[in-house]
This record gives C-alpha cells, structure tokens and sequence, in this order.
C-alpha cells in the first residue's frame, strides 16, 4: 500500500520495481487510484498500466504527459527498510536522496537530470565503442556541451542545497540521537561549474581509456565520517538508524520549507529502525509539533496502536 501511495506522487515504484512486476501475478495490467487534498482542493490521480504496456496518468480527470511534469505536485517522503544503503552504501545512494528532493522542488532540475543522464549514457556507448582506438572528437565535443550545459546548471543548484541540507542532517540527529557524537558531512563534487568544460576535456583521454566519463555530476559524492573516519565503518545500528531517520526528516523539513505545508511521510515497518524512545520522538515531531500525516506500516497492531496512542493524535488502524 505505502508503495502505491509512492506510485501515485512519483509514476513508479519506490522499491525500484519495473512496471510489469508491480502486475499481481496472471494479471496483465494495473489500475492505482487515489485522491489526495491540499490546501482544501482534492485530487483524484490514477497510474494506469493497460494490458498493451502503455502506462498512463490521469490527475483531476486529465491525462498528464509528460510524466516529469506531475513530479512535486504531491511532496512525499518515504522511509523503507532497505534505506539504511543511504549510509552504508556508495555515493550514487546518496546522490539519489539529493536529485529527489530537488526533482520535487523544482522540475527544471529534474529536466536538466533525465537529459544529462541521457547524454551520459549516449557519450558511454560511444567510448565503449571505440576499441578500435578511432574516435571523432567533434562527435565527443557534441556530448561534452551538453554534459556541460545541464551539469553545470545541476552542480550549482546543490552546492546551494547543501547549505541549507547539512546543517538540518544535523539539527534532527542531535534531537534524534540526543547526545551522541553527531556525525560530519562534505559535500565533494568532482568538478566545479567554472572547471567543468576544462576538467571534462582534460580527461578526455583518460575516459577513452576507460570507455567512461570519469568527472561530472555522476561522481560527485557526500561524505560523512565520525572522528574522522567513515562513518559507515565505525558506528553503531543506533548511530546508523539516527542518521538515517536525520537525513529524511531533513528532507521532510527543506519540503514543508519549499511548498509551505508538509509532505506526505510513508514509514514502513518502522519498529525494526528505531527503539520505542526514538520512535516516540519522530512521531512527536511529524505529528504533533509539525501537522504532518503519516502513513505507517508494522507488523505488531498492539505495537503501533500504544505507540499511537500514547502521543494522543488522531489516527486510523487498519488491519489486513
């Protein structure tokens, strides 16, 4: 259900599944809807997969296309239980947590993403290509301007984030994690928007070499180390799971902060991230000191139900 809600805000699955494995079994298509109100207006969406393998989006009774244009108009923040590869993971986790903060608040970032992406996989193919040692260089001049164009403009808009980003990561672990050591983040890009054409060219060789591009926005990377090591090495379960749950109210906060109310927060099978103190905290600050909704799953009905209670907020349980 909570990956359905994602369908609906997003076009896709959160879990990363393709289209036709989100088909229940013997079954050649799919049909999720559901209405969503903000700010006093209600939008049903729909998410059709028809049985020829066309999908289609349907919000407030038209048809949406492209589908980049419908991403932001419902913000949600969704905290499953694989997410701890945001901390234990390689850098293109945590670019992924960036690129989709900023595809919500702004769809020229999320333009500018799907063409630089596209051009990168366009310039990859080509190097692989060339084993033979002929290469047109013009050719790899047409994909560095583009490359350069949109990455320059998508490098710029998250250095900016990150000024905003990392001192909140830090904020909500402390008021998570309350005394723990609290981690130190770097933003590392692997160029600058001033050195991006030179740094690309300068490589040019060395991406010949390796039949990739070694430099640009793909690589860039946010470190985070505790007593300057990695931390991914060095914390605890409860150090990692206070992070984690630190970077996505973060993200939860720089959202309310773009569109003036709360996104929506999916959590599922939250007990098994943090204890019943932890747990208590997040839900206090979602729920009570923010008017945000949450949808959450467990596996224990009793558990969420005294968990729930205890904060004295209105909520629904619903039991399969």
């Amino acid at each position: 259900m909570l990956d359905a809600v994602y369908c609906l805000c997003f076009t896709k699955s959160y879990l990363g599944l393709t289209d036709a494995a989100s088909v229940r079994q013997g079954l050649q298509g799919f049909n999720i809807s559901g209405s969503f109100q903000q700010r006093g207006d209600i939008y049903p969406v729909s998410v059709i997969l028809r049985e020829n393998g066309k999908k289609e989006l349907w919000v407030d009774k038209e048809q949406v296309t492209p589908f980049s244009s419908h991403i932001g108009r419902l913000p949600v923040v969704f905290v499953a239980p694989d997410d701890v590869v945001l901390i234990t993971g390689g850098s293109e986790e945590r670019r992924k947590l960036i690129d989709t903060i900023l595809s919500q608040q702004n769809n020229h970032y999320l333009l500018q993403l799907i063409r630089y992406n596209k051009c990168l996989q366009d310039r990859n193919k080509y190097l692989r290509s060339c084993e033979d040692g002929r290469v047109d260089h013009l050719l790899l001049d047409t994909f560095d301007d583009q490359l350069i164009q949109s990455g320059t403009y998508i490098l710029s808009q998250r250095l900016n984030f990150m000024d905003a980003f990392l001192p909140l990561v830090s904020e909500r672990f402390a008021y998570i994690a309350a005394d723990a050591e609290c981690p130190s983040f770097r933003f590392m890009p692997s160029t600058t928007p001033e050195l991006y054409r030179s740094d690309l060219t300068g490589r040019r060789q060395k991406d010949i070499l390796l039949q990739r591009t070694s430099v640009g926005i793909h690589r860039d990377e946010l470190e985070i180390t505790l007593f300057e090591s990695p931390f991914k090495q060095i914390a605890s379960q409860g150090q990692k799971k206070s992070l984690l749950f630190a970077l996505k109210l973060a993200e939860f906060t720089m959202l309310k902060n773009h569109f003036g109310f709360e996104p929506l927060l999916l959590l599922d099978d939250i007990f098994e991230k943090l204890d019943q103190n932890r747990l208590q905290m997040l839900l206090n600050w979602v729920c009570v000191q923010n008017n945000g909704q949450v949808i959450m799953s467990d596996t224990h009905a009793d558990r969420i139900n005294a968990a729930l209670s205890d904060l004295n907020i209105p909520f629904t349980l619903l039991k399969p």
